[in-house]
């Protein structure tokens, strides 16, 4: 028996490993089956595998020469192309084990197939994000510049959580195959890249906001373009459980409170002032959905990750529990609606189930209209103008019936002086 218990003892020490916890923090992770379940296409790839979570599965094999093709006309604008490419290898290799631990699982992959997919992979998305910008040409016969569909696969295929790679191998491919002409920084491009996911106007990059952040991969710099402009607003709130849901937008409206579409650098900037609850315009459409649905999965996988996003879709759903609703966003000008009004309502309903919140960003906010909610005079003021400032005959009438009240009142004040 005590042979055993030694056996186990080994076998689970062995296990462990050795360090306590480990020194390095994973930011790539496999979607928790409990978030997938409610809609599973929203992360998995359409087209293009990137990373090893999906390499080498059958439906996205094909795919695989236009990547080849994008390596060769990048390597083909350098002077030795042969000379380049085993630099661009060479490189990654010394970051092989820095780039697995990115991981939050075991790559089982040879170091030779790991270190091929990455600089693939990377090279791929690089000259993509040029040939975007017109940073380097494209031929009139680009296999993804001359279709319809390809851009919208890459623009749902690149967001997904599983299929990343390491932010620090994109830098470094970059570096090694960028050419004189070229003005533009990968942050650059690849915001450029990104820039209509949420709305449909394109906003100012602001760089200086990057300075002194460490990106992990291209989900990780969506997300911190949503982030960074909000600076120290909206910091940590208080416990999720203290926290008392918005009313709904139509709910809003009769209370008085209205909306107003403001220019902002980042969706998630709302603000409450005066009776006025000031949003930027957000648009919905395809990709939005794997959009919110990927950010949200790795604000809950990734270590310390204020959940930012997740707060926002918990406003949104609060904001909107039917078409009516949506209907009272969209007239203000706050919600660009691409898609079929009932199934965005029911979007936004299932969008962060299951998710868990230890604090809630929007905290604040929701307090100051509930209480602002609570006032008699905004109620009175929105229902008198709702019932009889709503049409133009409404609108005659009361003028009618002010002016009417007048003679009346100087009539009898006349009377009493006679």
């Amino acid at each position: 028996m005590a042979g055993e218990i030694e056996s186990m003892a080994s076998n689970m020490r062995s296990k462990m490993g050795g360090d306590t916890i480990s020194s390095s923090t994973p930011c790539i992770f496999r979607i928790p089956s409990i978030l997938r379940r409610h809609n599973k296409e929203a992360y998995i790839p359409n087209a293009f595998s990137i990373g090893p979570f999906h390499h080498g599965e059958k439906d996205l094999e094909d795919k695989e020469k236009i990547k080849f093709d994008y390596l060769q006309g990048l390597l083909y604008r350098t002077r030795d192309p042969e000379t380049r490419l085993m630099e661009c290898i060479k490189e990654i290799a010394k970051y092989e084990t820095e780039a697995r631990k990115c991981y939050a699982e075991e790559i089982r992959m040879s170091k030779q197939a790991f270190i091929e997919m990455l600089v693939l992979d990377g090279c791929f998305i690089v000259e993509l994000f040029r040939k975007d910008a017109g940073e380097v040409g494209k031929s009139e016969n680009d296999p993804i510049f001359s279709t319809s569909c390809m851009l919208q696969f890459l623009h749902h295929d690149l967001i997904l959580l599983e299929n990343q790679i390491p932010w620090f191998v994109l830098e470094r491919l970059f570096r090694l195959t960028r050419g004189s002409s070229e003005t533009k920084s990968l942050l650059q491009l690849a915001l450029d890249f990104f820039d209509n996911i949420f709305s449909s106007e394109k906003s100012p990059i602001q760089l200086d906001l990057f300075a002194n952040q460490e990106i992990q991969h291209i989900l990780d710099l969506i997300r911190s373009s949503l982030v960074l402009p909000l600076g120290e607003q909206q910091g940590q709130e208080e416990s999720f459980v203290s926290w008392r849901p918005i009313p709904s937008a139509t709910s809003i409206k009769e209370s008085g409170i209205t909306f107003r579409k403001v220019r902002s650098h980042s969706i998630l900037d709302v603000k409450f002032s005066r009776g006025t609850l000031e949003m930027s315009p957000i648009l919905i459409q395809e990709t939005v959905e794997p959009a919110f649905r990927n950010l949200i999965s790795y604000e809950q996988c990734y270590p310390n990750c204020p959940p930012r996003v997740t707060s926002y879709a918990i406003l949104l759903d609060n904001l909107i529990n039917n078409e009516e609703d949506m209907e009272e966003l969209s007239k203000s000008g706050i919600l660009i609606n691409w898609l079929n009004p009932h199934d965005t309502t029911q979007f936004f309903k299932m969008l962060y189930h299951d998710a868990f919140l230890k604090e809630f960003h929007y905290q604040k906010l929701c307090g100051q209209v509930n209480e602002y909610q609570q006032k008699l005079w905004p109620k009175w003021r929105a229902f008198y103008t709702h019932n009889y400032f709503a049409k133009p005959w409404a609108i005659v009438s009361q003028i009618v019936a002010a002016i009417v009240l007048v003679l009346a009142f100087l009539q009898t004040i006349y009377s009493m002086k006679c």
